[in-house]
């Protein structure tokens, strides 16, 4: 009999520890300035966000090299930020007198938003504002002198 009871006890015991134990799991993504991610992992208890500031946006004239973005490795474009909020700084290396003339920016349907010429000598940047935008996913081309057009992918919060 003594040992029916206890049986009952340790199962009543077992029960009750797994209605108080409350484990907490998530899976937490971070993500890099471009909007890509990163990095998943799968926390079980006491999970916090990393409280990285991704979102702090530099003024142009602070900017050093490795704040740039680039379009692809090796590219002569740089740009920051992405994604953007307010406005987008573009750069670029002009080689062998292949200038930009123009830059456009277009929607995701193809539709022309904004075109800005550009024929500054010796000027190898230009800033876009993107405050009239609403929150989406642009194209900016850069047309060269030599007819060639370089396309990047923009995403306004």
């Amino acid at each position: 009999m003594n040992h029916q009871i206890m049986k009952k006890y340790l199962i009543f015991i077992f029960f009750c520890a797994t209605f108080i134990t409350t484990a907490q799991s998530k899976i937490m993504f971070s993500y890099d300035t471009a909007g890509n991610q990163v990095k998943r992992e799968l926390c079980i208890s006491n999970c916090q966000a990393s409280k990285k500031a991704l979102n702090e946006i530099k003024e142009t004239e602070v900017l050093v090299q490795d704040d740039l973005l680039k379009f692809a490795e090796g590219d002569d474009i740089s740009y920051y930020p992405n994604p953007v909020k307010e406005q987008l700084y573009l750069t670029w290396q002009v080689e062998n007198d292949n200038m930009v003339k123009s830059l456009e920016v277009y929607n995701l349907n193809g539709q022309i938003l904004e075109t800005i010429a550009h024929s500054k000598t010796g000027n190898n940047n230009q800033t876009i504002s993107f405050n009239r935008y609403p929150t989406g996913v642009y194209m900016v081309v850069l047309n060269y002198k030599n007819g060639d057009p370089k396309t990047i992918k923009i995403i306004k919060q």
